[in-house]
C-alpha cells in the first residue's frame, strides 16, 4: 500500500456518493469530497487500478461544498451527500445516470435527463430504525452500533417527532413502538404506521386514490416523489393502446397496477413476495393476480402479445431473465422503473435491440444520498 499524505484533486462522485480523485494511474474514492475539492488524504485500501483513501483535511474547497446539516453526519450510514449543496447533487445523479448508460448499456446518444426534484429534508415517509436500551436510531456508518438520534432532518415530520419523544420520553405516555431490534415506520400526515408496533396497517392518499399498506411490507419512501413516478408511469401509459392489456411487475403493494386498472381493459399483476401480494389484493380487486416471479410470468404471458403497456418497478438486481423476454416479446410501451443506474444500463443494453429509449427522468427519492430513482419508458421499434 502506497503511504503517506497525499494532495487529490476531486473530480466527479462515484456511484456510491465518495469522491473520485486519480493517483498514479489509480482511481481513489474519498468518502464526504466534493468535485472541486482539493484535499490531503491518505489510502485505506489498494487494489491495481483503484484505491479508497480518508480525506484528512480540505485544503480548497470546490464550489458545491456546503455544512452538514446534521451533526450525526459521517457517523450515521444514512446519508452520504449532505456535504453537496442540492443543485451540485442533482448534477452528480444524472452524471451517474448518463455514465451508466453510455459505458454499460452502450448507448452514444440518450434523451435529455429530465430531473424531478424532491424538497431537500424532510421528505422521507419511511424509514427503518433501530432500537436497543436507551437508544433509538440508525446504524453506525462503520460497524453494527446504533447510533442513538434525537432528530433526522431528511425524515417527515411524525419521523422526527417519534425520535423527539423516545430521546425525552413524557411519563405516562404509551410507547408504540418495539422495545428492541430494527423496524420500519412510515409517516404521512396524520398517519404514523410502525412495524410490530399498533398500528402496523393503514391507509394514505397518493395521487388521488387511497393505498392501503403496511409498515413491514417494502413501500417507496418519498410520497411527493412517489406521486410524481405515478404521474410519469401513466404519462408513458397513455401512449398505448387502452384496448389491450396491462401489467404491473415486481408489483409490491399494486399502487402502478391500481392505477392502470382505469385505463386498460384487464391488468396483470405480478408479485413474489406474498405478503406484499396480499395487500395488492387489498387495494386492487379487478385484476389478474400472478404468484411469482416476474420472469416466470413473462415466460407464460408476453408472448402471447396482447399487451400494449408493461410498467415493471424491479430490486436493484434488475429484471435479470425477463430483459430477454420483453425485449423479444414485450409489449408497444414499456415503462421501466429503476433504482439502480448500473442493471438499469444493463437491462437496456438487452432491450435496445428491438426498443427505442423514449426517455429518461430521474426522481430524487432521497435527497442527501447517491441513491438514484430513474423511469425510463421504451417504445418498440417498428420492424421489431
Amino acid at each position: 500500500m502506497m503511504t503517506g499524505t497525499f494532495t487529490l484533486d476531486v473530480e466527479s462522485i462515484a456511484s456510491d456518493g465518495s469522491g473520485v480523485a486519480h493517483l498514479d494511474g489509480m482511481t481513489v474514492f474519498l468518502e464526504r469530497t466534493a468535485p472541486g475539492d482539493r484535499v490531503a488524504a491518505r489510502l485505506t485500501e489498494t487494489h491495481r487500478k483503484w484505491a479508497r483513501g480518508v480525506a484528512l483535511r480540505v485544503e480548497e474547497a470546490g464550489p458545491g461544498r456546503v455544512p452538514p446539516v446534521c451533526p450525526a453526519y459521517g457517523v450515521c450510514g444514512g446519508c452520504s451527500l449532505q456535504h453537496l449543496d442540492y443543485e451540485h447533487q442533482i448534477a452528480a445523479k444524472v452524471r451517474i445516470l448518463s455514465d451508466a448508460l453510455t459505458r454499460i448499456g452502450g448507448f452514444t446518444a440518450l434523451p435529455v435527463i429530465q430531473v424531478t426534484r424532491s424538497p431537500a429534508w424532510g421528505c422521507r415517509n419511511r424509514m427503518q430504525l433501530h432500537r436497543r436500551p436507551g437508544a433509538l436510531g440508525l446504524r453506525r456508518r462503520r460497524g453494527g452500533e446504533v447510533i442513538a438520534l434525537a432528530d433526522c432532518p431528511v425524515a417527515d415530520g411524525g419521523i422526527r417527532r417519534l425520535l423527539a419523544a423516545a430521546r425525552a420520553p413524557v411519563p405516562g405516555t404509551a410507547d408504540p413502538l418495539p422495545h428492541h431490534g430494527r423496524f420500519t415506520v412510515y409517516s404521512r400526515g396524520d398517519t404514523l404506521l410502525v412495524e410490530g408496533g399498533d398500528p402496523a396497517r393503514g391507509e394514505i392518499t397518493l395521487a388521488g386514490k387511497t393505498v392501503i399498506l403496511d409498515a413491514g411490507v417494502f413501500f417507496q419512501s418519498n410520497a411527493l416523489m412517489q406521486e410524481a413516478l405515478i404521474r410519469g408511469v401513466m404519462a408513458a401509459a397513455a401512449q398505448a393502446d387502452p384496448a389491450r392489456a396491462a401489467a404491473d411487475l415486481y408489483a409490491g403493494a399494486g399502487v402502478f397496477a391500481l392505477f392502470l386498472a382505469g385505463r386498460f381493459s384487464r391488468v396483470f399483476l405480478a408479485e413474489e413476495n406474498p405478503a406484499a401480494l396480499a395487500l395488492a389484493r387489498e387495494n386492487l380487486a379487478d385484476a389478474d393476480f400472478y404468484a411469482g416471479t416476474a420472469e416466470a410470468w413473462a415466460k407464460t404471458n408476453l408472448p402471447k402479445g396482447g399487451f400494449g403497456f408493461v410498467a415493471a418497478d424491479p430490486p436493484r438486481t434488475g429484471l435479470r431473465g425477463a430483459a430477454n423476454i420483453l425485449a423479444e416479446a414485450g409489449p408497444a410501451v414499456f415503462a421501466y422503473v429503476s433504482c439502480d443506474p448500473a442493471t438499469l444500463a444493463r437491462d437496456a443494453r438487452i432491450l435496445h435491440h428491438h426498443y427505442a429509449l423514449a426517455s429518461l427522468t430521474l426522481y430524487d427519492f432521497y435527497p442527501q444520498t447517491a441513491h438514484i430513482e430513474t423511469l425510463a419508458v421504451f417504445t418498440r421499434n417498428h420492424h421489431a
